[in-house]
This record gives C-alpha cells, sequence and structure tokens, in this order.
C-alpha cells in the first residue's frame, strides 16, 4: 500500500468534486531561494483557486506521499536542505525508505496520475539536454508524458535545452504538443521560437475534449500544453541565446551533470540576467497555473 496523505483543502475537494491541479515542487526546493520559494508557491496556488480549481502541491516529506501541502509543511519544505529531486527512477525508493523529497514533472504526473488529478502546472518540462548525442542526458519527464494520462501546461520546455531534439523525441513517443493560443511552439522565457506546434488550440475546453478523447480510444500518456509567457514578462531569445550557451560553457568547464545540471544553469543566468530570468519565470507558472485550473474545470464537466 502507499502511504499516501491529502492536505485538508484537496480532501475536501476530492469529496466535494471540486476540480484539482497538480503542482509540482522542485520549484520550491531547487528553483528560488526561501522566502521567495514559500510566496510563490503561494501565490501559485491562490491563482489557481481564483480560477475555481483546487492546487495539490506534491512532494514527498519522511517517506509519505503528500497530495497537497499544508501551510507549515510548505513553510518546512521550502527551508529544508539536502532535499532530494525525485523523478520516476527514484520516487519510489524515497517512500520506502522515509526520505524526503521534492518531485519533478515526471515524479508529479505520477502522483497526480494516484490521486486522480488529471490537469498540472509547471514551468518548463526537461527533455534533451544540449550535447546529448554524447551525454546521453535527456529528462524522464519526456517518456512519462508518453505513459501517463495527465494533461501538463507549461511554456514550452526549459530553454536550456536543446529544443528540436525535446519536440522531436516527444513526436517519435506520440505526445499530443498543443501550442495555446498560437501557431508556433514557445520557448520558456520566450513566447515565440522557430518551431511550429503540431497542434494549435484556442479553448481550455478544446484541450479538454482531446484528453478525454485519448481516454476513451485507449491511448497512453498524457499531453503537454504549450502556453507562451505573458508578453510584458518575456525576454527575447535573441537575449538569452549568448547568456545561455556562456552558463552552458561554465557548466561544462565545472563538469557539472546528471540531475545537477539544471539547477546551475538556472541559478547562473538568473545571476547572468540580472533577477530578470527569475521574474519572468514567476509569471509563465502563475500564467501556466491559471490554465491548467481552466482545463480541471472543464475536464471535470
Amino acid at each position: 500500500m502507499i502511504p499516501m496523505t491529502f492536505s485538508a483543502e484537496v480532501a475536501n475537494a476530492r469529496a466535494t468534486g471540486v476540480p484539482l491541479v497538480a503542482l509540482e515542487s522542485t520549484i520550491i526546493t531547487h528553483g528560488m531561494p526561501f522566502p521567495q520559494n514559500v510566496e510563490t508557491a503561494r501565490i501559485v496556488e491562490d491563482d489557481i483557486r481564483q480560477a475555481g480549481a483546487v492546487p495539490a502541491t506534491i512532494a514527498v516529506i519522511n517517506g509519505t506521499l503528500h497530495v497537497g501541502l499544508e501551510a507549515d509543511e510548505l513553510d518546512a519544505l521550502g527551508q529544508a536542505k539536502d532535499v532530494a529531486k525525485l523523478s520516476r527512477a527514484d520516487i519510489a525508493a524515497c517512500i520506502a525508505s522515509g526520505g524526503t523529497g521534492a518531485t519533478t514533472v515526471a515524479a508529479t504526473m505520477i502522483a497526480a496520475h494516484l490521486a486522480g488529478i488529471h490537469a498540472f502546472a509547471t514551468g518548463g518540462i526537461g527533455g534533451v539536454h544540449k550535447g546529448a548525442e554524447d551525454s546521453f542526458d535527456i529528462s524522464a519527464d519526456l517518456h512519462e508524458l508518453a505513459q501517463t494520462p495527465v494533461t501538463v501546461v507549461a511554456a514550452g520546455a526549459k530553454a536550456i535545452l536543446d529544443l528540436p531534439k525535446t519536440f522531436e523525441v516527444l513526436e517519435t513517443l506520440g505526445v499530443p504538443v498543443i501550442a495555446y493560443g498560437q501557431d508556433m511552439i514557445p520557448a520558456f522565457w520566450s513566447a515565440t521560437s522557430e518551431m511550429v506546434a503540431p497542434l494549435r488550440m484556442d479553448s481550455a475546453v478544446d484541450i479538454a475534449r482531446a484528453q478525454q478523447m485519448r481516454t476513451a480510444m485507449g491511448l497512453k500518456g498524457g499531453q503537454l500544453v504549450t502556453n507562451p509567457i505573458p508578453a510584458e514578462a518575456e525576454i527575447p531569445a535573441e537575449t538569452l541565446a549568448p547568456i545561455i550557451a556562456q552558463a552552458l560553457a561554465e557548466a561544462d568547464a565545472q563538469k557539472i551533470s546528471a540531475k545537477a545540471v539544471t539547477p546551475f544553469l538556472l541559478q547562473r543566468i538568473f545571476e547572468l540576467t540580472e533577477g530578470r530570468s527569475l521574474t519572468a519565470n514567476i509569471a509563465l507558472v502563475r500564467n501556466n497555473a491559471q490554465l491548467a485550473a481552466q482545463i480541471a474545470i472543464s475536464l471535470a464537466s
């Protein structure tokens, strides 16, 4: 039996049929410093409530899978040190050993599915890292999208990745990639890219119907909804390109690899943009949360 617990708010939503939106926890433990991480998490949760759904931030705490965090649990997680970063490969081991860990996109999808949650908002998914032809560094998020029936709303894949290869892998795996309200796939901090989206949908209702049809047809996996960052918060791709290149070169010189790569790159980009990347990140996560809430409501109806 899986040791799983629900916050009071999530338990009440499950009992009364209020739609739920899953949220990951690595953005709290590995994405921002305290107290900004906790403050941002609460803002995003409130965005979901104001849109008519209930947020369910997911984490593993002392060997128990938490679906929804109480206020004191969120505070404690935001200040915890050496929290594991959990994906499909290690979430079960962390629970079995009584550990504490924050969930990535893949692990959050697994937990959401176990809890009967069908919509999930995040910042950006993981994907194919630059140089993957040598390192084979490819995020488990891509395979999770191909097998777990959760609709994930993100601002595309993180811009530090090899974006064309990431979306080529998603196509190979049969994952629907839907651009919301535009024809181009967004590039995380940038609202557009050079990649034409294979699918475009302009409403939460259409997105929900597509997921329901996949279920009815017995098709495995979820959907990736790529939601462009609000125009007032975006950083143009041409501004970011040399900054990302510098951060990647520094990571390579310092021989940073595996799960340490993404946090290092995001921190260096934060420093090199003088904090502008973090401001953009908060804006896009909030935007994604609001859309995910609309999709959750449409799925429930």
